[in-house]
Parts: structure tokens; sequence; C-alpha cells
């Protein structure tokens, strides 16, 4: 049995999905939504997720609310649960310059390359650490909740090195997390190159929105 929910539906402008201007802390359509859709992404992950092995899958989400505080699962007050989160990450995450983006009972972290990564480097910004330690206060004291990271990328370059890339990303950001004290079993890490752009990449501000990591928290259920 799989324990987390995982909504596949795809967040496009139409849909009214929203999130807070980072800087002001009001509510509007997110700018990554005029592009290809920012819930293009939620989707690609559950999709990753949903190819795992089931078997596998139910034996981490044990291994995590061993863990947990409490040690079981959310059960039936998940939107409360991640109500709750949301309203802490956004608070922590105020003027960082990262979108907080709600699908469903996942939360989406949106982390753009103009704060993140320079143009092909997989080194995180130094300026940035302080932001992930506020994501990382917020998980460690919500830890039933899975932690995907998506890294991906704009189109300058092959295929075959923006997926390195995106990869590599991914796994900068998922080392940061574990050596800031969140448990292995909780992240998951995926690359998607360049194939899940949220702007266009002729502008140099688009290449910046397309070259991002996303960190999309997943409810564990019973």
């Amino acid at each position: 049995m799989k324990l987390f929910t995982i909504p596949l539906m795809t967040c496009l402008i139409v849909t009214g999905c929203t999130t807070f201007d980072p800087y002001t802390g009001e509510q509007e359509v997110s700018n990554t939504a005029k592009g290809a859709g920012i819930g293009a992404s939620v989707a690609a992950v559950a999709a990753y997720l949903a190819n795992k092995d089931e078997d596998d899958i139910s034996k981490r989400n044990r291994r995590i609310l061993q863990a947990a505080a409490g040690g079981a699962a959310i059960g039936g007050g998940i939107g409360f649960y991640m109500d709750t989160q949301e309203a802490k990450l956004r608070k922590q995450l105020r003027g960082s310059g990262v979108s907080v983006v709600r699908d469903g009972d996942n939360i989406n972290l949106i982390m753009p390359g103009n704060i993140t990564f320079s143009s092909g480097n997989t080194t995180i910004d130094q300026s940035f650490l302080s932001v992930l330690d506020s994501v990382v206060l917020v998980v460690q004291e919500f830890d039933k909740t899975l932690i995907v990271v998506a890294g991906h990328t704009d189109s300058s370059g092959s295929n075959a090195l923006n997926q390195n890339l995106s990869e590599r990303r991914a796994q900068s950001v998922a080392t940061y997390l574990k050596t800031s004290g969140v448990i292995t079993d909780r992240i998951e890490k995926i690359g998607f190159g360049e194939a899940q752009p949220i702007a266009s990449n002729a502008t140099k501000a688009g290449k910046e929105l397309n070259r991002r990591v996303e960190i999309t928290l997943l409810p564990i259920t019973g």
C-alpha cells in the first residue's frame, strides 16, 4: 500500500493556481504559471513516484514514520497538517524569492536559478544556504512528509549535458538537506533536464526561472 497521496492534476494558470508574492506577501497567480504551468512539474514528480516499487515505498514510509514524532501516519488530518506546514513555510520564506505553491495536499517550493545556481553550475549559491536552512527548520518539525528534490535546467547546451546538470543540482540540494539533519529515507531526488520549462528560454529572465530546483512535500498517510 502506498502511504502518500499524489493528485495528478496539472495546475495551469486557467485553473486559478495561486501563490504569494515573496516580496509583498500578497496572493497572486504565480509568474511561473504563465509558462508551461507550474503543476506540470508536480505531475512529473507524481509520475516518477508512481513508477517506483510499491513494496519498497511502503517499507521506506514505515521507516520514516518510525523515526517521526508519534510514530504514526497523519490519518484523517492531512489537510490541517499540510495547511499548518504551508503557513510556516510561507512565513519562513517570505522575501526569499522562493514561491510556495499548494497543489491539493502537496506543497511545492519553486527555487529559481537567480537565487540558487549560476548557469552551468551545480554548487549552491552561498547566499541561498540560509533559505534552505529555513526549509529544514520547517520540514524537521513536520516530519511525516516525503521530500522530493527535482532539478531543472534551461535549454542551453545538449540534452545529455542538461540531464546530468539537473541531476547534480538535485543531488546538491538533497545532500545539504541530509547534512542539515533531515533523515535520508525522507528524501527522493530526480533530474528532469530541460524537459519541464516553466517560462520561455528565449530570454535571460525565462532561463533563470527554468534553471531551478523544486522541492515537493507529500504527506505520508495511512
